[in-house]
């Protein structure tokens, strides 16, 4: 009986078809699997890797998110950097769903018209982009249970502040309530009745408006004793002017207790002076509290000062006033005086007015990590506050500046010691007690305060109250009986960034924007700044020479217009020569130039193709001759 043998070739072939078709079976399988989304990130500020505040946010969700997608794949009108941004969050969406364990599901939606998946997006609330008379979509409905939060529109312009974007979102939904707040203030924020019949009740600030539609608001008396970080997830302190030591202590025992803190002090509070009643002794009012405010038990142990007895002046930052008058303590701080270009709370503001501030100034001694949000110029100084808030002209003329620049936003994080370390103060009013031998417990029952933070703390320190004031933050008017305020500046933006990062996720506080993916080509860039810095000067010699002829062109014309004959002379006829010969001259220059940057481009560009061709084989071709040459060392060994 003969046996059919098959060609080794054949044989071969087979061999390797079968390799082929292992390989990518199992790379589809794998892909399959969380850990096929996993890779290596070489990037510079690792653009494709998650932030660590992201991934606990992911990894502690115990309710099922659910992020609907809404991207416009199927039709020929989006453009292409959308598509290329599309390929970006489809990855960052990946490594989202990878990292949450199966708790945070993806859905891919196309709204095409007439279709479940648009009726859907305007069912969230997303109703596309018109495009070239098309309805493109391109954004986000993060959903868990029955709360929905939107990103209706994901701009490529925006690429570094999505991932926080996201995960505020998430942090956003998964938390069932809304989140609670404690306010200590010596303002009445919230208004008043009226007075007498017929009169208009006091209107409340508009920022107390907003707080109260925002979060859960729960007053915070300024004699308080104790707060439980449990109940309040951030505690504002708005002016706590005559604060006493027992309130401080509670605060100090909240952080401790890894709270975290808001405190807008001010150093000469135009708007208390403003909204503060007339005291009237015989029915029992309150005198109006004091125009400045401060914590100075708790900010020495922080490792902060604040100048609370004089106002913050900057001739750099002066702001002009009504009247053409110069607020030399009125301060317009812009992008230069925001130094933290990634950080999400001043990212995106255009610029903050503060009105009659202190300062801050670290001294560093309080060991937490201190990073600085808004800051003055080295030309500010103090001025006397009454003189500044009569905006007197002279204190320009004797401003004296040390060289420092202050904070006037600073974030101080850390574990926080306390500083009451000999325990709570005993209140003024609290008379001390006989010891009594048969009275005397054996234990103390009062429980230990800490000495030491159990848990990180947060402490964002505001140099202004007044920037949140009606009058100095907002536009107000009124249109039928109905109040309507619009942003006059980015002061009440920047305090509501502060809260939404503090009550979102304790993994959010701190937190930055994320690196672009999308990065200028410098090198290239340097090289068309280096050539037109070379080439300009002559171009713009030979404008200047071809617009002398043009003139004088214009002017021999015009004679000929007025019916003289026109004749030129030899000189003139030498210089048009010349002119033009010039201007072939640096029309050639300029090829010259044009092409020699082009072969630097095609030469870099040429470089980078070879490394990214060559460079890996070369890189696994090296491993495998290093492989092998240890394995036939080890070999002859034996």
């Amino acid at each position: 009986m003969s046996v059919k043998t098959t060609h080794p070739v054949t044989r071969s072939a087979f061999g390797v078809a079968a390799l082929v078709a292992i390989a990518v079976l199992a790379n589809w399988l794998v892909s399959l699997t969380p850990v096929g989304n996993r890779g290596a990130d070489f990037t510079e500020n690792k653009v494709h890797t998650l932030s660590t505040g992201t991934r606990a946010i992911l990894t502690e969700l115990d309710t099922p998110v659910v992020i609907r997608y809404y991207a416009s794949r199927n039709t020929d009108y989006m453009p292409e950097e959308l598509k290329l941004h599309m390929r970006r969050v489809d990855d960052l969406l990946k490594e989202y769903s990878s990292i949450s364990k199966g708790k945070l599901r993806i859905e891919n939606l196309d709204p095409e018209p007439d279709t479940d998946a648009e009726d859907s997006a305007n069912l969230d609330g997303i109703n596309g982009q018109r495009m070239d008379d098309q309805n493109l979509y391109f954004g986000l409905a993060i959903s868990c249970l029955d709360k929905t939060s939107v990103i209706p529109f994901i701009d490529p312009r925006a690429e570094t502040m999505l991932e926080y974007q996201i995960s505020k979102a998430i942090a956003e939904v998964s938390t069932p309530t809304k989140p609670k707040i404690g306010l200590m203030t010596a303002l009445d924020l919230q208004g008043a009745p009226a007075m007498m019949p017929g009169q208009p009740p006091t209107p409340g600030w508009v920022i107390y408006q907003q707080l109260k539609q925002s979060f859960d608001v729960v007053e915070v008396p300024m004699d308080s004793t104790t707060i439980d970080p449990k109940e309040i997830k951030v505690l504002l302190m708005f002016h706590p002017a005559g604060i006493t030591p027992e309130a401080e202590f509670a605060v100090d025992q909240y952080v401790l207790n890894g709270g975290t803190v808001v405190a807008a002090l001010d150093a000469f509070s135009v708007a208390a002076q403003m909204t503060a009643p007339q005291p009237n002794p015989m029915m029992g009012q309150q005198p109006p509290p004091p125009t400045s405010s401060n914590l100075p038990t708790l900010l020495t142990a922080w490792g902060v000062t604040f100048e609370s007895t004089q106002v913050l002046a900057d001739p750099t930052l002066a702001t002009k006033l009504g009247g053409n008058r110069l607020g030399l303590a009125v301060l317009t701080l812009g992008k230069d005086s925001m130094p933290g270009r990634d950080n999400v709370i001043t990212k995106d503001l255009g610029s903050v007015t503060f009105f009659l501030p202190g300062a801050f100034t670290k001294t560093g001694s309080g060991g937490l990590t201190a990073d600085t949000l808004v800051k003055s110029t080295t030309q500010a100084g103090f001025v006397d506050s009454m003189r500044a808030s009569q905006l007197d002209p002279a204190l320009a003329r004797t401003l004296k500046s040390n060289g420092t620049a202050y904070d006037l936003v600073t974030h101080l994080s850390g574990t926080f010691k306390s500083a009451f370390p000999d325990g709570k103060p005993k209140a003024a009013t609290e008379a001390p007690k006989a010891p009594d031998a048969k009275d005397a417990p054996k234990e103390d029952p009062k429980p230990a305060s800490l000495k030491e933070g159990v848990a990180p703390g947060n402490v964002f320190l505001i140099a202004d109250v007044d920037a949140f004031y009606d009058r100095f933050a907002y536009n107000i008017q009124n249109f039928g009986g109905q109040q309507m305020a619009t942003l006059s500046n980015g002061n009440a933006t920047m305090l509501f960034n502060i809260l939404d990062q503090a009550v979102g996720s304790k993994h959010l506080i701190g937190s930055r924007s994320r690196a672009a993916v999308s990065r200028p080509f410098t090198v290239i860039q340097k090289m068309e700044a280096d050539f037109n810095k070379t080439v300009g000067a002559k171009i713009e010699e030979f404008q200047s020479k071809q617009k002398t002829a043009q003139q004088k062109l214009s002017d021999l014309q015009a004679q000929k217009t007025r019916g003289s004959e026109l004749t030129l002379s030899p000189a003139q006829e030498a210089e048009i020569k010349k002119l033009r010969q010039e201007q072939v001259e640096y029309s050639k220059l300029i090829r010259e130039q044009e092409k020699e940057l082009r072969r630097q481009k095609d030469k870099l560009g040429g470089t980078i193709t070879l490394l990214n061709v060559a460079a890996m084989p070369a890189l696994v071709i090296l491993a495998g001759l290093g492989l092998f040459i240890q394995r036939r060392r080890s070999t002859r060994a034996r």
